[in-house]
């Protein structure tokens, strides 16, 4: 069954693009574009990723089929009825044009492939796909580059490369006129050229021979052009029937075609044209129009009987609100028009004279003279094919008469316009007696005007002598261009910009002229540089590419390509950085070769995950938590999975922990995706699924502990494999073996933090308090006389120790050696101390020795004692309510048992205190077992000149 998806979104959001990469992966497809113009642009697109043998070109005037057509490029109102696996139709919005619109609109209805339907348009025309078709997908693109309105400009101030729109051919060349004489030319574009015509004006303008461009509302098709800024020369124009305002959203349409790409665009007014009104601007500027609310629809299921019951059907009324009939159509108009002549009626008299008079009735009318003199054109050709075909003698001397360069562009456009007719009819089946000669006979025809009106154009519209910049270009064959070893381009010796990668970096300091120039000439050198460039990357060894924290994808120092969100948080996307000069084929290289390289990334850092992924034992709730784990990548905090991880039976969880997965207290984890690099990976990729335009960094390798800063999200610490407690964030295998210590403690009637839990932290006793705090136990300060037979405190150790990840062999030297000389330092300053303590005693008197014996003060030192505490309902932290601290499984994976003393039953220890793992050899009656830590020195500021301060602090703050 066809899959039919709606594409929609403003202009610039590479739709077309987007449908011709579809189009190409599969083995046949079809698409529709709104312009000849355009058809022919995307066809040559095709034919040079696909070769000239399989792609065919279908339009009104124009017919290249090979023999083994295996894609159509077609006009919407031409596009062939072949089964193919991929049918598109571009600017799907035009179903609501009185002219055009029913013809969009049967697309819209009956257009399929047979695996694949896309429909690209503007997002006005959601609603009404939604409500005329079933099972439809919609895809939003957003625009690559910003659009914002630049006010009115003079035509003299019109900044380079503008394009100034205009609504009739008397308006496109009075400005071409006035730019000639200000800005050196213009290039012209309109709908009524002949492609070839087009396409030449638009090289000379895209080539930079000129800076400004001059068109109809034709170049708001899609045409890819070289954009900055589009300005109206008038908001009215002349539909065919009557002059109107511009709609909201065909004002977005032209304005959207400024911004090539990522480069931002700007839209304004000149000329006769009154600025346009806040409202208006908002919503061109944010693409926001108003939904199509009826589509344009004429009955396709046409009866050929007789004239009458062909217009009758032709008139028929639609049956769904979503459908209108619009204005009465050319083709219908010649038809009703013919009906009338006595003639007609003389020789209709059959279906299929009924069906051949319809055919000649939808000729357009090309030359644009008057309905009298088209009809009786109609008339002549009917009368011809109802006797066989077109006589050749009549229809040479015709294109003879049209067949002359000579003239001014007024003249060549007509002549135009008349072969194009010709063109037309040339193309239809069986209405020449040699098709083959007449097509080919009306293409030279054709050629040959086009090249005469385009000489016509530049002479008219480009001053060469004011044109420094055709004159240089004049040269370019003779300019030699040359690449060095690092990628620093020069041409003719002066340097022209450097290579990044697959990217050239254009010198800044030229000026424009000599800058298209020289880039120009740059990438004809680069061209080679490029395959070879592109064979080495490919082969490169994975240890010289790299990501970035923020997505990037480096080959050594260059950029190259950026990770983009791909259909899985697991799989994400590429997209290389890779000049268009350098041409697809070093494009998807490129692409392919950083897709493998971001893939393989994935599958090492993440296999414990993959494999848990791939694990076909897992079933039931085991495999839905293993789902859970792997969409969060490997790391979940346990109070967010709290009632999935109560329904898994131990069976369940022994399935989970042989993929490495740890049940702690306070977070369900892998332990090997807790290294630095799967870290660094994991945010990358977190950011991506989460589309964030700035992904957060992942901490400092080998830190315990890091800052706990309020601004950011609790999530990102879980990520980076920590959690926020107080001030500070603990990384979280730390907090679950401190959490095995405190398991065996009696949290209801108060503990001390030991030795081993300050260890583990590497933190101070105030700081422990604070970390306790932060997880969710009350901490009582006291203090005490202190006693002589306690050791000595041990000298303070920076906060961020790592006991798993050991330092480096420089790291070790210096710590070792500094260490020496700090308790060196340490030695010589007690000693002095007991000196001067001697000397002191010496000079008391005997009254004074006892007189200060007896005012002396203790030693008293601090300690704290933790408790746990509850927070009110509906605040309570995941925890073990039995025992008053938070629950978890133990290291071998078992839940702690229930300690003694559960107020829920069973029995209670001495004075009625719950007894936990800390007090089965407590045999020392009703107090508490205590542990001492003792309080830290006094603080004092680190000295600068300190080898062993400054040492600790760079491992501390090492990046």
């Amino acid at each position: 069954m066809s899959r039919i998806t709606a594409v929609l979104g403003p202009t610039n959001t590479g739709k077309t693009h987007y449908a011709i990469e579809r189009m190409l992966a599969h083995r046949t497809g079809v698409i529709g574009l709104p312009l000849r113009l355009l058809a022919r642009e995307v066809y040559d697109r095709i034919v040079k990723a696909r070769g000239p043998s399989v792609v065919a070109l279908v339009t009104g005037e124009e017919r290249i089929v090979p023999p083994r057509a295996q894609y159509w490029v077609a006009t919407t109102e031409a596009m062939p009825e072949v089964a193919a696996d991929f049918v598109a139709v571009d600017e799907i919005q035009l179903a609501a044009d009185p002219q055009r619109g029913h013809v969009f609109t049967e697309r819209l209805l009956r257009a399929r492939g047979l695996h694949e339907t896309l429909l690209l348009g503007s997002d006005t025309m959601r609603p009404a796909i939604n409500a005329l078709l079933d099972k439809v997908q919609f895809m939003r693109r957003e625009r690559f580059s910003t659009l914002s309105w630049a006010g009115s400009k003079k035509i003299s101030r019109m900044p380079s490369r503008s394009a100034i729109v205009g609504f009739s051919v008397d308006d496109v060349y009075a400005i071409a006129e006035l730019l000639r004489r200000q800005k050196g030319g213009a290039a012209v574009v309109m709908g009524a050229l002949s492609p070839r015509t087009r396409n030449a004006q638009v090289e000379m303008y895209q080539s930079g021979e000129v800076d400004h461009l001059v068109a109809t509302d034709a170049i708001g098709m899609g045409l890819n052009l070289d954009i900055r800024h589009v300005a109206f020369s008038s908001t009215v124009k002349f539909d065919g029937r009557r002059m109107r305002q511009l709609f909201p959203h065909e004002m977005g349409q032209i304005a959207g075609r400024a911004g090539r790409h990522t480069e931002p665009g700007t839209f304004g007014v000149t000329g006769e044209a009154s600025p346009l009104d806040e409202g208006l601007i908002d919503a061109i500027e944010n693409h926001r129009f108003a939904p199509i609310s009826r589509l344009i629809w004429r009955n396709p299921r046409l009866e050929f009987g007789t004239m009458d019951r062909l217009v009758q059907s032709l008139e028929a009324a639609p049956d769904n609100e979503w459908l209108g009939r619009g204005r009465e159509a050319d083709d219908l108009a010649a038809l009703k028009t013919l009906r009338e002549m006595p003639e007609i009626r003389d020789r209709v008299t059959t279906a299929p004279d009924v069906r051949l008079l319809w055919d000649v009735c939808r000729i357009p009318d090309f030359r644009s003279i008057s309905p009298a003199e088209h009809t009786s054109l109609l008339l002549r050709i009917f009368t011809f094919l109802q006797e066989g075909a077109i006589p050749n003698e009549w229809l040479a001397r015709a294109i003879e008469r049209i067949d002359r360069t000579q003239g001014d562009i007024d003249a060549l456009s007509k002549r135009l316009a008349f072969i194009r007719t010709w063109t037309y009819v040339a193309q239809r089946s069986g209405w020449v007696q040699d098709e083959s000669y007449w097509r080919e006979a009306t293409r030279t025809v054709e050629d040959r005007l086009s090249d005469a009106l385009h000489a016509a154009l530049t002479q008219r519209f480009v001053d060469r002598r004011t044109s420094v910049l055709m004159r240089r270009l004049k040269q370019k064959e003779t300019l030699v261009a040359e690449v060095n070893d690092k990628g620093e381009v020069s041409v003719e010796g002066e340097f022209a910009g450097r290579l990044e990668g697959f990217r050239f970096r254009a010198d800044r300091t030229q000026n424009p002229d000599e800058a298209r120039m020289l880039n120009r000439a740059s990438y004809e050198a680069l061209r080679p540089e490029f395959h070879l460039r592109a064979d080495r990357f490919y082969n490169a060894p994975d240890t010289e590419l790299d990501f970035t924290e923020q997505g990037g994808l480096m080959w050594g120092n260059a950029a190259v390509g950026k990770l983009v969100k791909g259909g899985d948080p697991l799989k994400p996307g590429v997209q290389a950085f890779v000049d268009e000069e350098a041409g697809p084929e070093i494009a998807e290289k490129v692409t392919r070769r950083l897709q493998h390289f971001i893939d393989r990334k994935v599958a090492t850092l993440f296999e414990p995950l993959l494999a848990m992924q791939k694990d076909e034992t897992l079933s039931g709730l085991a495999r839905g938590f293993a789902f859970r784990l792997i969409e969060a990548l490997g790391i979940i905090r346990r109070e967010e999975v709290a009632a999935e991880v109560k329904d898994l039976d131990q069976d369940a969880r022994g399935l989970l922990r042989k993929h490495g997965v740890r049940f702690g207290q306070f977070t369900i984890f892998m332990p090997a995706l807790l290294k630095p690099a799967p870290t660094r990976l994991r945010l990358v990729l977190s950011g991506l699924w989460q589309g964030l335009d700035e992904f957060p960094e992942s901490p400092p390798p080998g830190l315990v502990t890091i800052p706990n800063l309020p601004d950011l999200p609790a999530q990102v610490y879980t990520l980076s494999g920590y959690r926020p407690a107080g001030d500070r964030a603990i990384r979280i295998d730390m907090l679950e073996r401190l959490a095995d210590m405190l398991r065996a403690q009696d949290t209801r009637a108060g503990f001390e933090a030991n030795a081993d839990m300050l260890s583990i932290t590497g933190m101070t006793l105030e700081q422990f308090a604070n970390l306790m705090e932060g997880l969710g136990y009350a901490a009582e300060k006291g203090e005490r006389p202190k006693t002589k037979a306690e050791a000595a405190p041990a000298p303070e150790t920076p906060a961020e120790v790592d006991h798993e990840h050991p330092l480096t062999e420089e790291e070790s030297v210096l710590a070792a050696e500094t260490r020496a000389k700090w308790e060196a330092e340490q030695a010589e300053k007690k000693k002095a101390e007991s000196e001067a303590a001697a000397a002191a005693g010496e000079a008391q008197t005997e009254g004074e020795t006892a007189d200060a014996t007896e005012d002396a003060a203790p030693e008293v030192e601090t300690f704290y004692t933790f408790r746990w505490a509850p927070k009110p309902r509906g605040q309570r932290p995941q925890g073990n309510r039995r025992q008053g601290g938070p629950r978890a499984e133990g290291a071998d994976g078992r839940q702690g048992k229930k300690p003694q003393g559960d107020f829920r039953g069973g029995k209670q220890g001495k004075g009625g205190k719950p007894r936990g793992k800390g007090d089965r050899n407590d045999r020392g009656g009703d107090k508490p077992k205590n542990f001492t830590s003792r309080p830290p020195r006094a603080e004092k500021k680190i000295d600068p000149d300190n080898p062993f301060a400054a040492a600790l602090a760079g491992l501390v703050k090492k990046d």
